[in-house]
C-alpha cells in the first residue's frame, strides 16, 4: 500500500497545504512532502498523529475499499412498463436516483411518449439508439434520430414522443423519474 498518496488525497480533501499539515502535526513540511511521495515512512505514532489531524482513524485509513459495483449488466437493470403511455423505462444504473445523474434506457413504442414533466432545475441529456423522437420543450418541438444526441435545461414543460418507436439513453440531473 502506498500510504503517501493516500495521505496526500486526505490532505487535499481537507483543503490543507503541506505546510498547514506540518504545523498541525509538529512535523516539517519537507517530511510531509517526502511522506506523500513515498520516499520515507512514518512511525506508527507519527502516522496516528497525521491521521488524527486529517480526521481519519488508523482502522479506517487501512480499511479496504468496499466492493462498490461499477459495471452493470442487463440482469442488474430495473424496468417499468407503462402501457398507457406505450413506453418502457429501464434504469441502467440501479438506485441511480440517489446520484446526481440518473441514466435510463427508454423504449417508446410507435405513438408512445413520456409523462409530461413540469419545469425544474437541472439538465437532461440523451442519445438516440434506434428510431426517431420529438422533444417537446414548452411550445417548441425538436427532432432527433438514431445516432443523434440532445441536451437541454428543463426550465419549461417537457416530454418526449415518437411516432414510429425509438430507443434512447436518457440522463437527467437531478434524477426525475
Amino acid at each position: 500500500m502506498e500510504i503517501g498518496s493516500k495521505i496526500k488525497e486526505l490532505r487535499v480533501i481537507k483543503g490543507l497545504t503541506q505546510e498547514e499539515l506540518a504545523d498541525r502535526t509538529e512535523l516539517s513540511k519537507g517530511f510531509i512532502s517526502q511522506l506523500e511521495r513515498d520516499l520515507t515512512s512514518p512511525s506508527i505514532a507519527t502516522l496516528a498523529d497525521i491521521l488524527q489531524c486529517l480526521g481519519v482513524s488508523v482502522a479506517d485509513f487501512f480499511a479496504e475499499d468496499s466492493d462498490e459495483q461499477i459495471v452493470f449488466q442487463t440482469e442488474d437493470y430495473f424496468e417499468k412498463t407503462d402501457d398507457s403511455l406505450r413506453n418502457k423505462v429501464e434504469w441502467i444504473i440501479p438506485n441511480a436516483q440517489k446520484n446526481l445523474m440518473e441514466p435510463i434506457r427508454l423504449t417508446l413504442e410507435p405513438g408512445g411518449e413520456t409523462y409530461p414533466d413540469t419545469p425544474h432545475e437541472g439538465e437532461e441529456f440523451g442519445f438516440v439508439l434506434k428510431g426517431e423522437i420529438t422533444i417537446h420543450l414548452g411550445k417548441k418541438k425538436y427532432k432527433a434520430k438514431k445516432g443523434e444526441s440532445f441536451y437541454y435545461t428543463p426550465d419549461k414543460g417537457h416530454y418526449i414522443s415518437s411516432e414510429k418507436g425509438a430507443q434512447i439513453i436518457w440522463i437527467s440531473s437531478p434524477p426525475s423519474f
